[in-house]
């Protein structure tokens, strides 16, 4: 008898790793589409959770419905008018690099280069910035044409997104039941990594956006060309801490210095520091660092160590990785202490 119990508890257990397993693989190719989907929807949950207080309980999914709308709404339209702009303003850049007639910048940086440069070298920037550009614009295109590809990812986000607030409650307490740690332990968990979650989209995501717009804004008022490519340029850049926004700060100031416009460098500067600046280090500390509890060295690093290893959805896994592992930490310096 013991020894069919034997055979029963590890036929069960080694069915359930190859359950685990198989269903990894299976989930594997969607993984990028899941984590976005649910970081999102915690991010966005208290809206729905609002939602829900104004509708019967029968109409969940409606309130799911209505939260997404909005949040598409709120978001994803600016962001398509916004990319919009970018785009022309980047197709409009790069048809200027020609060999006869080439983009003032460009031409502005190449002459200075060559001017501290040995004699008997030369350095073509127009013909770099021409493979960069032509580079870049065939990706763009490419990612712009992939239409039914980019829909299909679109509808699988929003999909699970729906379901994860309109049934991430029951989600919940259902991991909460199965995971094997007690419910205090389980608890913690769940709300460092839910804490990490609002930190990262709500505070680099907004930061970003902020930022990128602010920059924008600047780059127009004080005549540098292409403002609203280069104030995309920045959001992207921004979520590289401390330095991000400057990769793009100065090298306009640089450009306005050259082409003689001192007060409008001047007016850059001090819009670049004071504006666009101060946003990351007064919203930095409430946002990110409030919620994900991380020193900001160590959010920095698990970012580009998650980037190096995830692509771009490294901005979330990396800091979700460290967090996670900090609240096991956590719970195990309370089991000592018992």
């Amino acid at each position: 008898m013991q020894e069919t119990k034997f055979i029963e508890k590890y036929f069960f257990i080694g069915l359930l790793i190859i359950s685990i397993v198989l269903v990894c693989a299976i989930l594997f190719p969607f993984i990028t589409i899941l984590i976005m989907g649910v970081a999102i929807s915690v991010a966005i949950y208290p809206a729905y959770n609002l939602a829900t207080k104004m509708l019967p309980k029968k109409l969940n999914w409606l309130a799911s419905l209505i939260t997404i709308i909005l949040f598409l709404a709120v978001l994803w339209i600016p962001f398509l008018i916004l990319g919009s702009v970018a785009y022309k303003q980047f197709f409009n850049l790069y048809s200027s690099l020609d060999i006869t007639n080439g983009d003032p910048i460009i031409h502005t940086f190449n002459n200075l280069i060559n001017q501290y440069l040995p004699a008997g070298f030369a350095f073509d920037l127009q013909a770099e910035a021409t493979k960069l550009i032509s580079s870049l614009f065939t990706n763009i295109t490419n990612l712009f044409t992939a239409t039914l590809g980019t829909i299909f990812v679109f509808i699988l986000i929003v999909l699970t997104m729906f379901y994860t607030l309109k049934d991430g409650k029951n989600w919940r307490e259902l991991f909460i039941k199965l995971f094997p740690l007690e419910t205090t332990h389980n608890e913690k968990i769940l709300t460092t990594l839910s804490s990490t979650i609002n930190g990262i989209i709500k505070g680099y995501i907004l930061i970003a956006l902020a930022q990128g717009t602010l920059m924008g804004i600047g780059l127009a008022i004080f005549g540098v060309p292409h403002p609203a490519l280069w104030g995309v340029a920045a959001a992207v850049l921004s979520l590289v801490p401390t330095i991000g926004t400057a990769l793009v700060a100065v090298p306009a100031i640089i450009y306005l210095l050259i082409m003689g416009m001192d007060m409008h460098a001047v007016g850059m500067t001090v819009w670049s520091v004071a504006i666009v600046g101060m946003v990351d280090n007064l919203l930095n500390p409430l946002i990110v660092g409030k919620q994900t509890n991380l020193h900001p060295i160590l959010v920095l690093f698990s970012i580009l160590g998650g980037i190096t290893l995830f692509g771009p959805m490294g901005i979330l896994i990396g800091p979700l990785a460290v967090s996670l592992l900090r609240a096991l930490f956590l719970i195990y310096r309370e089991e000592i202490k018992q």
